[in-house]
């Protein structure tokens, strides 16, 4: 059921200025086991350093607003190999990290003051995006009876109580890992399309999904704005280099936001994404590292007293309740890194309504860094 009685103002990331917190300890002396941001734990593949330093010296300037040739062209390659579709590589734009194309998106495909849906628990940039953008938000929420998965039924319950102009899903989601198969994609881009509803489908964390290959909505429908991200599954943090796919129809506005709201991607970070695309070998090889951290960090969890549910199907976390322990998440976050050393996410960044009872645990690190974790966190908790 849609929340009508929600009000929304710009929230602080608690995540990172949990982060932040944590690097203050560290800078006095204490070692901090860093489970709270979604930060890959090992760096971009050597190539990708190795095109980088070949081109620094002539790398400079802005590129085309929609980017290098080069890099287009070796993403339509992508969508050709990895999910057997032909995108013309001038309905891609590079854009700085999803959090660029999310606000292109908006832009382009909205007017002022649209109301655009979310679920509920989500990434919390999307709703500080769209209040500081001047957009109205209905949120869906899910459940953990329910995997947490976004059904068209549960949509289309939603727009019945308050019609919205888009959707924007993201599938592998954050924080909760759930990932919807090719039938489930299927559901949703069909209600929407009854519905007259402009999907956004977020896919930054496509590569990471542990059931099988991550299902693209332009595998089903060329209607949707897709957006990626080299962050996650490249190992590309802080490099700030994403895309997006439109629509022909959007096509020349999101270009014409481009060039007066970024002028284009860093040019370097271009260079490495395109090298990045010809790495998936070393990609898989982190992927695997986190399918290994995944099983760890759940069934540790699950012998201490959180409530872990079943396994999450993507990213790299785990949204845990916390009720044997406390129903403020944030105050729990910040007593087990002030007590314990233990750095975690706390509900309240994905869930304003219910998230006091739950806490994201990212397993992007290494292995050691969990192992550590569970056993402060035992010996803390017990």
């Amino acid at each position: 059921m849609l929340d009508e009685t929600r009000n929304y103002d710009l929230m602080p990331f608690h995540a990172l200025e949990i982060l932040n917190r944590a690097k203050s300890l560290e800078a006095g002396g204490r070692v901090i086991c860093h489970l709270e941001v979604g930060e890959p734990g090992s760096p971009p593949a050597p190539r990708v350093i190795e095109a980088v330093a070949k081109a620094l010296p002539q790398a400079q300037g802005y590129t085309n607003a929609k980017g290098l040739i080069q890099l287009r062209e070796a993403l339509a390659a992508y969508y050709s190999e990895q999910h057997g579709v032909i995108v013309d590589p001038d309905t891609i734009l590079a854009t700085m990290g999803s959090s660029a194309g999310f606000i292109i998106a908006f832009h382009t495909a909205f007017r002022p003051g649209a109301r655009i849906a979310i679920t509920r628990p989500g990434y919390p940039a999307y709703v500080n995006t769209l209040v500081g953008l001047g957009f109205e938000i209905a949120e869906i929420p899910l459940s953990a009876a329910s995997g947490w998965q976004l059904r068209g039924a549960d949509i289309e319950a939603a727009y019945r109580l308050q019609p919205f102009a888009g959707l924007l899903f993201a599938s592998p989601a954050n924080p909760t890992g759930a990932a919807v198969d090719r039938a489930g994609m299927q559901d949703i881009i069909d209600t929407c399309k009854r519905l007259g509803v402009q999907l956004i489908s977020d896919e930054i964390y496509h590569g990471l999904d542990y059931r099988g290959a991550s299902v693209s909505a332009l595998e089903l429908t060329r209607d949707a704005i897709v957006i990626n991200s080299f962050s996650k599954y490249y190992c590309m943090t802080g490099w700030r280099i994403g895309w997006m796919v439109m629509p022909e129809h959007l096509l020349r506005r999101a270009e014409i936001l481009q060039q007066n709201l970024f002028i284009s991607a860093p040019t370097l970070s271009q260079i490495a994404a395109t090298a990045a695309l010809g790495e998936r070998d070393y990609s898989e090889e982190q992927k695997a590292h986190y399918a290994a951290n995944r099983t760890l960090l759940s069934e540790g969890l699950q012998a201490i007293g959180f409530d872990v549910g079943h396994l999450s199907e993507g990213a790299f976390y785990v949204y845990a309740g916390i009720a044997p322990f406390s129903n403020d998440s944030m105050a729990f976050c910040q007593t087990l890194l002030e007590d314990a050393g233990v750095a975690t996410a706390p509900g309240i960044d994905f869930d304003r309504a219910d998230g006091r009872s739950f806490v994201r645990f990212s397993y992007a690190g290494t292995r050691q860094t969990i192992e550590l974790a569970l056993e402060r966190m035992r010996a803390f908790l017990k």
